[in-house]
């Protein structure tokens, strides 16, 4: 047991830090005794504090002890647990109430894993990537987004259109493009600014007037070579392009919705 003393506490704690050459944050600071004046001078006590270096964590305890500080202030009653830390950090989330852990879509527990990773990674010069997962929620939203992949791509291959998805998170993406990165039938591409950047499903055999259709924004993209201008009191210019019909998109997005509303329990 390291003791140190000093004529203040502080003073012995500071002895004890330069003694065993740490900073403050990384020690554990005990006070053992109070000092004292005594009387004229006798029976007086000097401080007494114990000082033990603090455990170093590793990435993966480190995001754990932070989700749990986390969910203290969140009044939430739930505990993260590591499960491996090895090519990358898993951690899982055993909750009281789930849904409130998860979030609509995922969304809460994506913010948690964003945090999660920023703590891990913390003075690291390479990133190490970190899933924060609760009863299974990412393999169940991963399988759900393939099935969808593939039944979005048949459907651009049977219309000849294009099928616009609802907005997703970078991973999510990922998982779209990776799926149907074989598929001689079909490309994919994303689109959009952060944080709307939607993933799109285009067929080969994609037909000529759906190239001038809405984007996912509603905006509208010119058609012929002025723009489908008008003249003449109102009328269409002849040379140009009819209007086309509106888009659909893919009527997918209540799908996808909350893991626990659709099937993602």
């Amino acid at each position: 047991m390291a003791e140190f003393y000093g004529k203040t506490i502080e003073d012995a704690i500071e002895n004890g830090l330069k003694e065993l050459g740490l900073n403050k944050e990384d020690a554990e600071v005990t006070v053992l005794e109070e000092p004292t004046k005594g009387f004229l001078g006798f029976a007086a006590k000097k401080a007494k504090v114990e000082i033990i270096p603090k455990k170093k964590l590793s990435d993966g305890e480190r995001a754990v002890e932070f989700l749990n500080g986390l969910f203290d202030l969140m009044e939430v009653t739930a505990k993260g647990k590591l499960e491996d830390e090895g090519e990358k950090v898993h951690i899982e989330i055993i909750a009281e109430n789930s849904p409130s852990v998860i979030g609509y879509r995922g969304e809460v527990l994506d913010a948690l894993q964003s945090l999660a990773g920023a703590v891990a990674n913390k003075g690291r010069d390479d990133y190490r990537r970190v899933v924060v997962d609760c009863e299974g929620y990412r393999e169940k939203r991963e399988e759900t987004l393939k099935s969808l992949a593939e039944k979005l791509a048949a459907k651009a291959v049977r219309t000849g259109r294009k099928v616009t998805l609802e907005p997703m998170n970078p991973y999510e993406r990922r998982i779209l493009h990776s799926t149907l990165t074989d598929n001689p039938d079909v490309k994919t591409q994303s689109e959009g600014k952060e944080p709307n950047r939607y993933v799109v499903i285009i067929p080969n055999n994609l037909k000529p007037y759906d190239k001038g259709e809405r984007d996912f924004k509603g905006g509208k993209r010119p058609y012929g070579k002025d723009g489908g201008k008008r003249r003449d009191g109102g009328r269409r210019d002849r040379d140009s392009a009819p209007r086309q019909p509106r888009p659909k998109t893919s009527g997918w997005g209540t799908f996808l919705g909350n893991s626990l509303k659709d099937g993602d329990k």
